[in-house]
C-alpha cells in the first residue's frame, strides 16, 4: 500500500488564511451586482412614471396635432382625355356621328343615363311582334341592349320605331318597310352599346370610333351610348331629334347609301351628311325626307 503525508497544523492554518480572501472578494462581487439591478429597477420605473405623466399631460381630450402629408395625384379620368367634339374625329367612311350644326343644346342632368367608358359585350333583346310600318318590302331587325346600361330595351324600341315609320323616314317614296323581331333570324340588328364595345365592334371592321362616335357593318347599326343620351353639342335641337339622325343616318348606309354634301347655302343638310365635319352653309336636318316626301339630297362624297 502506499503512504500519504500528513500535513502539520501549520500548514493547515495558512491555507485557511489564503482562502479567506477569495470568499471575500466573491462577496464583495455579489453586493455590487445586486447594487447595480437595483439601481437600474429605479432608474426603470422613474422613465415609466416620466411616459405616463407625459401622455396624460394634455388630458383625455386634447386634439391629436395632424400629420401633414403630401396630397397624391388625382387619376386622369377618360372624360379629362376625350377628344373634343369641336375638334371633329377624323372617321372612316362608315363610322359617323351624323351631327348637325354648332349648338348647345343638350339634356337635363336629370333625365341624362350614366355612360360607362365600357360594357361586358353582351346584349339584351328588345320585346318584337308589333305590325310593320311602310311599304311592302318589310326588313326585319332585332334592338339590342347592352349588359349594364340603364335604358329599358322596349322603351328604346318604341323610339326606334316611332323613327322609322315618321313620314319624312326612310318608309317614304318607295316600298321599303320596316318590323322590329325579338329573336331569329332578321335582315339586321341596332344596338346600343356602351364607347368600348362600340369601338371593339367597329374595330373589327377597320373603322375607328375613338369612343365617341356610331358606325354601320354588316347588317349591324351600332350606336354609342355617349350620343344616344348626350346628343351633340354641335347639333341645334332636342336629343330626340339627334336620335333620328343617328338612326336614319346610319340605317341609310345599311340600306346602301354613301355620303352626300350640301346641295346648297340655306338648304336642308342631308340625312346621310357627316354634319359633324360642318355644314358647308346647309341648315341642320336629321330626316331624309322633307314635309312633302321629297328626298333632300346633295352631291356625292367620297
Amino acid at each position: 500500500m502506499g503512504s500519504r503525508a500528513l500535513k502539520s497544523p501549520q500548514s493547515r492554518g495558512r491555507a485557511r488564511r489564503r482562502r479567506r480572501p477569495r470568499r471575500a472578494l466573491r462577496v464583495v462581487q455579489g453586493a455590487a451586482l445586486l447594487l447595480g439591478l437595483a439601481v437600474a429597477l429605479v432608474a426603470l420605473r422613474m422613465v415609466v412614471r416620466d411616459d405616463v405623466r407625459a401622455e396624460s399631460a394634455g388630458g383625455p381630450n386634447e386634439p391629436t396635432a395632424p400629420v401633414e402629408m403630401e396630397p397624391s395625384p388625382l387619376p386622369t379620368t377618360e372624360e379629362e382625355t376625350a377628344p373634343e367634339l369641336e375638334e371633329p374625329l377624323p372617321e372612316e367612311d362608315g363610322a359617323d356621328d351624323a351631327s348637325g350644326d354648332e349648338g348647345d343644346d343638350e339634356p337635363a342632368d336629370e333625365e341624362r343615363i350614366p355612360v360607362p367608358e365600357t360594357g361586358p359585350g353582351t346584349f339584351r333583346a328588345a320585346p318584337g311582334g308589333g305590325a310593320p310600318v311602310g311599304g311592302s318590302d318589310v326588313l326585319t331587325y332585332r334592338l339590342q341592349i347592352e349588359d349594364g346600361i340603364e335604358i329599358e330595351p322596349d322603351a328604346a324600341a318604341a323610339e326606334v320605331g316611332d323613327i322609322l315609320a315618321d313620314p319624312r323616314g326612310w318608309t317614304t317614296g318607295g316600298d321599303t318597310g320596316f318590323q322590329l323581331v325579338e329573336e331569329g333570324p332578321s335582315d339586321f340588328v341596332v344596338q346600343i352599346a356602351t364607347p368600348g364595345t362600340v369601338d371593339a365592334i367597329c374595330g373589327q371592321y377597320g373603322l375607328d370610333t375613338g369612343g365617341e362616335v356610331n358606325c354601320s357593318v354588316a347588317q349591324t347599326v351600332v350606336v354609342n351610348l355617349r350620343r344616344w343620351v348626350q346628343g351633340s353639342p354641335q347639333f341645334a335641337g332636342p336629343v330626340e331629334e339627334y336620335r333620328a339622325l343617328i338612326i336614319n343616318h346610319e340605317v341609310g348606309h345599311y340600306l346602301g347609301y354613301g355620303h352626300e354634301g350640301c346641295p346648297g347655302p340655306g338648304e336642308p343638310a342631308p340625312a346621310m351628311m357627316q354634319q359633324i365635319k360642318g355644314l358647308d352653309g346647309c341648315v341642320a336636318n336629321a330626316w331624309p325626307h322633307d314635309e312633302n316626301g321629297e328626298y333632300l339630297s346633295g352631291p356625292s362624297v367620297p
